[in-house]
């Protein structure tokens, strides 16, 4: 497949929202149960909730640019009953609600304010807000397991990891971010990034495992119906290009994407782990930030790489000549 950079960045983006999100809040319930210190800096909560939102909103502005008519883009909603993408359009814009509505609570005082039975309206936004991000990390990434023609992409591996990269990133930032501010919580975060970057590491290599083994279900001998054992294609039938040859192939030899491969594994796994662990020894947020920008730099390889390994049906016909 040709990867759209404008869902590169949709998906990169709102994944380190998403995963910078469920950091803060669950430092705030670890915190309220007394298993951290609450932090001390004053507007731990807003900013972070800020920078999260700030991010899923450039993810959205960039999911634009992948629409030939944007104004039309409301109707992407429409199809909510069956269409995972039309789930996506519906929870992006709620959970992004709630992100807002989050750090404004704490701005404004509102965990001073019991509701009921010792939860206020941060908590009950806050958990509100992790179902919502956590049915986005779903609808995301059933958009392309569910496609059951392109199985490099038909996979619970698929949702798996677009789970665990969102967590890993959202993390490696949000450990930055407090050693910034509130250094105190720098290294519980930097572990928990650890962690979900070995699970990110771990399921991404068992996908790459399974697709390699993978082989065409189709031929060009079921595709046109004829079942003589040698068919050779000498020519497309027209030599300028269509939409096929631009849309569902990425027109890059063999030897890019492995290279592309191997550079994804390097810049999001053994690099940003060792800077994250160098800062945080160090007490360094300077590292551990570089950790984040060089894994996010990877990830955009990694997204590019998972789009353009797919291969449409359509491919055995149309790559002969693209």
């Amino acid at each position: 497949m040709r990867p759209a950079f404008s869902v590169i960045l949709l998906t990169t983006l709102i994944g380190v929202g998403q995963g910078l999100f469920l950091a803060l809040f669950s430092v705030e319930v670890l915190a309220r149960i007394g298993v951290l210190e609450p932090p001390a800096a004053p507007g731990f909560y807003p900013v972070a909730s800020a920078i999260a939102l700030a991010f899923l909103v450039a993810g959205l502005v960039a999911s634009f640019f992948h629409l030939g008519r944007p104004e039309r883009a409301w109707r992407a909603a429409a199809m909510w009953r069956t269409s995972w993408l039309s789930r996506e359009v519906i929870v992006l814009p709620a959970f992004m609600g709630c992100v807002f509505l989050y750090g404004l609570g704490h701005h404004l005082g509102w965990p001073s304010q019991p509701l009921v039975a010792g939860i206020d309206a941060t908590l009950a936004i806050g958990a509100f807000g992790t179902v919502l991000c956590l049915l986005l990390f779903l609808c995301t990434g059933m958009i392309y397991a569910c496609l059951k023609f392109l199985p490099e992409w038909h996979t619970p591996l698929t949702v798996i990891n677009y789970l665990a990269f969102g967590c890993a990133s959202g993390l490696m930032l949000a450990a930055a971010y407090a050693g910034i501010v509130e250094p105190g919580l720098a290294r519980f975060l930097a572990a928990w990034a650890v962690w979900f970057t070995a699970v990110a590491l771990v399921t991404r290599v068992a996908s790459l495992i399974r697709n390699g083994r993978l082989r065409p279900r189709s031929t060009l001998q079921t595709a046109i119906g004829v079942k003589h054992p040698r068919i050779v294609q000498s020519s497309q039938g027209f030599m300028g290009g269509s939409f096929n040859t631009r849309e569902f192939f990425h027109g890059r030899p063999e030897a890019f994407l492995r290279s592309v491969k191997w550079s994804f594994l390097v810049a999001v796994f053994p690099v940003p782990l060792a800077l994250l662990g160098t800062g945080t020894l160090a007490a360094s947020p300077a590292l551990v930030a570089a950790a984040f920008v060089v894994q996010y730099a990877g990830l955009l390889a990694e997204r590019w790489f998972f789009f353009a390994q797919a291969t449409h049906p359509q491919n055995l016909y149309y790559q002969r000549v693209a």
